[in-house]
């Protein structure tokens, strides 16, 4: 067997670690690139088959959980900003206001694909199942 040290601290340095727990997301900032605050991540959307996140559920606007409106921002839209701590998403306030609303549960009616299909058409994202 070959005894070769690896010295995981350099490495770890070298690479950090990507991944953070669900619990950790929920709650964080969503910002625009110049640090104005967007709204929160109120939970993430999985898809079941492949483990891959689909989208967020952001709450904006309201004061005390009165008159939030939610919505659907494909998780693709979203980069993390270590300088802000926060999710960051190049988006104004009009389209914004003009994005399809969801539920704080994640659930509209109607069919879920054709959903999920007009919110990345909307931000022009690719969609997480790969058409």
């Amino acid at each position: 067997m070959n005894d070769v040290m690896i010295d995981t601290a350099s490495a770890d340095a070298a690479h950090p670690r990507s991944l953070i727990a669900s619990d950790r997301v929920i709650g964080t900032d969503v910002r625009r690139p110049d640090g104005s605050k967007v709204g929160r991540i109120e939970r993430l959307m999985l898809d079941k088959a492949t483990g891959r996140v689909a989208y967020a559920v952001m709450s904006f606007g309201g004061f005390l959980g009165l008159g939030e409106a939610f919505y659907t921002l494909p998780w693709a839209v979203l980069r993390f900003d270590p300088g802000l701590d926060a999710y960051v998403v190049d988006i104004t306030e009009a389209q914004l206001r003009a994005a399809p609303e969801r539920s704080p549960e994640g659930g509209d009616p109607g069919d879920e694909r054709e959903w999920e299909e007009h919110v990345h058409r909307y931000y022009n994202a690719a969609p997480y199942w790969g058409i």
